[in-house]
């Protein structure tokens, strides 16, 4: 009876230590777990999905093209949560009466991670750069998704609780939290500029499309800078490029702008990260 206590103390504990490594950031699966909430709040909710079998084509082909890619390049089995990551994108946001855009967009997706790369680090977010060369390629064919939650307050809000408790313990918060802040006022400006009505400058932001971007994309560990206040930096300069390209009447603004800022503040990283290496080498 005395040992009782103790038991149910450290049963106690045991569980607070596995909920704290399931919510810490080595923990690969927080990512893949949000995501499907994403899809399935959105889908049951207000059907975003266009349809069941070509979001499982997209998640198919690019765990697939993960795992060819990974024996050739790597010579190992890859851990497939980021290739499930843009297999889902891919499935929520692209749309097109066919069914081989979901193919190519997520092989293209899964390549450009190992061929696009500089000092064996890639410059893209994979689920980016696919969707934004089918969306600038071939726009006959493919458009990306528009709509929004509607009146459904609670998946948006459910959405945002879970993401935001999922990458503050991963701490990239700040990322997101300067990309909404930066958004919501420049579409004050855009309003401004336009004369719309600022509701609906704003209203994106509540959409499917966004949480996707604003949770994953921006925020990918392997294509964002290293510094804190760099990253808020890169983040602010892509919201500001998509209010430029918003107000010339580019559509996909959102995705075009994060391909041309994120590889190019990665890029500028490496030079001076290069500069400063010159003179401890010629020390040394």
């Amino acid at each position: 009876m005395s040992q009782t206590p103790a038991v149910s103390v450290a049963a106690t504990v045991d569980q607070q230590a596995s909920w704290k490594r399931f919510f810490s950031a080595d923990n690969r699966y927080l990512a893949p777990a949000l995501i499907t909430c994403i899809l399935l709040a959105g889908h049951l909710s207000f059907g975003i999905l266009e349809s069941y079998k070509k979001t499982g084509l997209a998640i198919v082909a690019s765990l697939l093209t993960e795992i060819v890619l990974g024996r050739i390049f790597v010579g190992k089995w890859p851990n497939l949560a980021s290739a499930y990551i843009t297999g889902i994108s891919v499935g929520i946001l692209v749309r097109s009466p066919a069914f081989w855009p979901y193919i190519v967009c997520s092989v293209v997706s899964i390549m450009s991670k190992y061929v696009l790369r500089i000092k064996g680090r890639h410059i893209w977010n994979p689920s980016n750069f696919g969707i934004s060369v089918l969306l600038f390629l071939a726009p006959e064919t493919v458009a990306g998704l528009s709509i929004q939650w509607g009146n459904y307050l609670l998946p948006m809000v459910v959405i945002w609780c879970l993401g935001s408790v999922i990458i503050w313990r991963v701490r990239r918060f700040h990322i997101t939290g300067t990309y909404v802040a930066c958004f919501i006022v420049l579409a004050f400006l855009r309003s401004y500029v336009t004369g719309s009505p600022w509701e609906s400058e704003i209203a994106p932001l509540t959409g499917p499309m966004y949480q996707l971007f604003i949770f994953f994309m921006i925020t990918d560990p392997k294509t964002t800078v290293r510094s804190r206040f760099w990253q808020c930096v890169v983040v602010s300069l892509v919201a500001l490029v998509e209010t430029i390209l918003r107000l010339s009447q580019v559509i996909y603004a959102p995705f075009y702008a994060l391909f041309l800022v994120g590889p190019a503040a990665l890029l500028i990283e490496q030079w001076f990260n290069s500069r400063r290496s010159v003179p401890v080498r010629a020390a040394a």
